[in-house]
């Protein structure tokens, strides 16, 4: 399988190149940066630390993507939206790792999967959509004296909060009570905010360092607490769950997927 790295200068990008390199099925056949990258002309391979791929970074993407059968996206969500377009053109595979999605952002990934194939997820990894599955059974085997928070730390330089993968967290465990986490969701608290509303799903964002990704969602009951977590120790396991979502997809009719689907949770 041909894939496309977009976003192949940045640290995600280059661990995709790699992750692409080193994975059995699949080759690069693209890397696309911003029009004026300072990156462009170099070899993608060079650029992740591995031997010359003879794949230059370009920032032409209609030509790559005219040229591929996927392209893994973890860049920004305007960014995206465009690069759904091309792939609904090219009929292609789109994998999106992008986070900080609007509501308007993900109508337009709906309307390009009618022609791409196109697997979203907040987050990758094996790990975490186990997480999240486990979630979603646990809230719906509580009731709502059990109150659901959802805490998570990030490196410093994470420019969205909550996480995508707080926020698919927050999604299983709404879906495991039968309601819309838009309904229930509370982000901030400041001040006198008065009693805990029962029901609701509250987040707490950390953002210091350089962590990975820490994620923990708490049932706390009238005289007990559940705690469910996952803790990210290397990018690359994002990376690689991203190859598999794109070969897993390579078959499939268009459609809008997620690693629920790839895992075969």
């Amino acid at each position: 399988m041909r894939l496309v790295v977009v976003g192949a200068g940045g640290r995600m990008g280059r661990m995709l190149v790699r992750a692409v390199a080193q994975a059995e099925g699949c080759t690069l056949s693209g890397a696309i940066e911003r029009e004026g990258a300072d990156v462009l002309g170099q070899d993608a391979g060079t650029l992740a630390g591995l031997p010359p791929l003879g794949v230059p970074v370009t920032d032409d993407p209609l030509a790559a993507f005219a040229a591929t059968d996927g392209v893994l996206d973890f860049t920004a969500p305007a960014a995206t939206v465009f690069y759904a377009e091309l792939a609904a053109q090219a009929r292609i595979v789109h994998v999106v790792g992008t986070t900080g999605l609007s509501e308007e952002d993900l109508a337009a990934l709906r309307a390009a999967a009618f022609h791409a194939r196109i697997v979203r997820s907040g987050n990758m990894s094996l790990g975490v959509n186990l997480v999240a599955e486990l979630v979603r059974r646990v809230a719906a085997s509580l009731g709502e004296e059990f109150d659901i928070e959802i805490a998570e730390m990030h490196h410093r330089h994470k420019v969205d909060a909550p996480s995508g993968t707080a926020l698919l967290l927050g999604e299983a465990a709404a879906a495991g009570r039968g309601v819309d986490l838009a309904e229930v969701r509370v982000s901030t608290r400041d001040g006198h905010t008065g009693p805990r509303r029962p029901g609701d799903i509250g987040f707490a964002t950390l953002r210091g360092g350089s962590v990975v990704g820490d994620h923990s969602v708490v049932f706390a009951g009238p005289s007990e607490r559940i705690t469910i977590s996952h803790h990210a120790e290397d990018r690359a396991l994002f990376a690689s769950g991203a190859v598999k979502a794109a070969l897993w997809a390579h078959p499939k009719p268009p459609g809008l997927y997620t690693m629920t689907d790839v895992l075969g949770l």
